[in-house]
């Protein structure tokens, strides 16, 4: 069993990361601001998934266990918090307007070690509250890949990682993981907190982010990720993430 480090204080500071990087599990004692201000962050949990492309950011409150992985060329930020002003107890993706992106990244331009950013202590502390205000006022998105428990809904998530394009319903699923479609949708709602087409369309999303980060085409994520056109798939993403794929990674 690899074992998991443990970070008295979450670091603050730049951490570029390669095409398919990663930081592997670990955990802190204070919180965490996650930001890949280029590219594509995803941070794993026992819990899920979340991801974020360049308009969102990830909260990962003390103590959770968690890795990243980057997708595409990506610019990581990272911001330790003693406190928890968005007195959230689960991570979470927020939303990231562009004063707050710029704020983030003025906070932690000048390291890529972790350390803490030089510069005028009044300054900083400045900096530091306008940031704080603005994380308080970041609405929550809900981009959250949950895990399932059940090993009967665990093997037709699994069928689905594996193609998103997969167009089979519940029912035609549920044949293959020996169960019946009513018995998955119950599991969907207990363990997902969401229904089956709910799940889908985040797990198409979370695909697509990926793929785009990756440099594949419009065209080519949707047909990968099972929507009928460009034009449907390009009418969920806008509205998930409130920009058109075309423009995700030209921010």
């Amino acid at each position: 069993m690899t074992a998991i480090r443990h970070l008295p204080e979450a670091p603050t500071g730049r951490r570029p990361l390669a095409p398919g990087a990663g930081i592997d599990a670990h955990r802190h004692d204070t919180h965490q601001i996650v930001y890949a201000c280029r590219g594509v962050v995803s941070v794993t949990t026992s819990a899920g998934t979340w991801v974020a492309p360049a308009n969102r950011a990830l909260w990962i409150p003390a103590g959770t266990v968690h890795e990243h992985r980057a997708h595409g060329d990506t610019d990581l930020r990272l911001v330790g918090l003693a406190d928890n002003p968005l007195c959230l107890g689960h991570p979470a993706v927020l939303a990231v307007g562009p004063l707050l992106r710029e704020l983030i990244i003025a906070y932690t331009c000048d390291t890529e070690s972790g350390t803490h950013v030089s510069g005028d202590g009044g300054e900083r502390e400045r900096l530091w509250a306008v940031l704080v205000d603005r994380l308080k006022r970041a609405p929550e998105h809900p981009l959250h890949l949950p895990t399932a428990r059940d090993p009967r809904l665990t093997a037709v998530c699994a069928i689905l990682h594996r193609d998103p394009a997969d167009g089979r319903t519940l029912a035609e699923l549920a044949v293959q993981a020996g169960t019946s479609d009513r018995t998955l949708a119950r599991l969907c709602r207990r363990e997902l907190g969401m229904s089956f087409p709910q799940w889908r369309t985040q797990l198409r999303l979370h695909h697509a982010l990926l793929l785009l980060a990756d440099g594949v085409s419009v065209t080519t994520v949707a047909h990968r990720c099972g929507w009928a056109s460009a034009s449907a798939f390009i009418d969920v993403f806008k509205r998930a993430f409130g920009y058109t794929p075309g423009k995700a990674f030209t921010m």
